[in-house]
């Protein structure tokens, strides 16, 4: 992936880092500014993420067992 420089406001990158952090406690993943502002782009919402997604209690429960088995291996880089 090609990277560029950007010159934004004080203001408009603090909004963008909560964003991004929203956007990350809703998927539950790391999420990059690039990712965040891709995602805006894309004219999502995070309420787009609520309720899209119908599964047992059973299923939740292995599933957020391999998100945290995986999470647990992840190394978030530093800037």
């Amino acid at each position: 992936m090609e990277t560029k420089t950007i010159k934004i406001s004080s203001s408009n990158y603090r909004e963008i880092c909560e964003f991004a952090g929203e956007l990350q406690k809703n998927i539950g993943e790391p999420v990059s500014v690039d990712k965040a502002l891709t995602f805006l782009l894309n004219k999502s919402k995070l309420s787009d993420l609520a309720g899209s997604w119908k599964m047992t209690d059973r299923e939740a429960d292995e599933m957020m067992k391999g998100l945290r088995k995986g999470w647990s291996s992840w190394k978030i880089k530093s800037a």
